[in-house]
């Protein structure tokens, strides 16, 4: 490959891994990130309540099957992992795993059309197209997985309270695992770092998966266009089961962050 070439391939890496955002730095927003991902919960919440209101006791049709079988399957894994009392999992396990789902699902699709497509209404509306930039699978920018992970977090720190107490909840910080007033700086130090590691990597082990699978489907695009069927489509079909792997793995590691959270280490 000349230099030409490669100059032309990095900056197309680039372009496709280059957010839609205002702004710079920290307070950046990322517009595609944002809009995609409530998109996403919006056809979510629709696709579910239609068929809540619509389902009856007879011959369900196929959609009504499937969010059957998803709810179900949600509920049964709740059931078995989490060992509190709330009414509040089991919808957030629900919306977790499909809002993760879909946002996932969106890798699926071929890496240049929705980029493309918005490059062309950014060119009709006067924009330099070459700087148009839309990344459509949120769970590829690491701000939308810590979003999530962070949300997890905040609740794991309210369950513990809650169930606990405040003093119950600093009790286990600090006396756990050595139940030693001497260890006390100890403890809370290695609780800390457990309690912080849990959505650091949460939301890291969504981020990274969902980041290189992207970027092998964009490395596979920069191939002459006969050798990217015979690429893309077996790493496509293997890469349905890393969508759905992942958004399952960050939902069960929520209902156990959160029944952990929930359980009292007094015995």
């Amino acid at each position: 490959m000349s230099a030409g070439e490669t100059i032309k391939s990095s900056d197309y890496i680039v372009h496709h891994l280059t957010n839609w955002r205002i702004g710079e730095g920290f307070w950046a927003l990322h517009i595609d990130t944002v809009a995609v991902s409530l998109i996403l919960g919006l056809l979510f919440i629709w696709g579910f309540r239609s068929v809540a209101k619509k389902a009856n006791a007879g011959v369900p049709g196929k959609f009504q099957c499937f969010v059957e079988m998803v709810v179900e399957f949600v509920d049964n894994s709740v059931k078995e992992s989490f060992h509190g009392k709330s009414v509040l999992i089991a919808p957030l396990a629900l919306t977790i795993f499909c809002w993760i789902l879909l946002m996932n699902t969106m890798d699926i699709i071929p890496v240049d059309f929705l980029p493309r497509a918005a490059a062309e209404v950014g060119g009709a509306m006067g924009h330099d197209p070459h700087h148009v930039y839309l990344k459509v699978v949120p769970t590829t920018d690491v701000n939308a997985t810590f979003a999530m992970s962070i949300s997890v977090f905040f609740l794991i720190i309210f369950y513990s309270i809650k169930i606990k107490g405040v003093g119950g909840f600093m009790k286990e910080l600090t006396l756990q695992p050595f139940n030693h007033w001497s260890m006390i700086p100890f403890n809370f130090i290695l609780e800390s770092i457990g309690l912080l590691a849990k959505p650091i990597s949460l939301g890291l082990r969504l981020f990274g998966n969902l980041y290189a699978g992207e970027l092998i489907f964009i490395l596979i695009a920069l191939l002459p266009w006969w050798a990217q069927w015979s690429l893309s489509v077996p790493w496509a079909i293997f890469h349905i089961l890393v969508v759905v792997l992942q958004a399952f793995i960050f939902m069960m590691l929520t209902i156990v962050y959160l029944s952990l959270a929930c359980e009292s280490h007094d015995h």
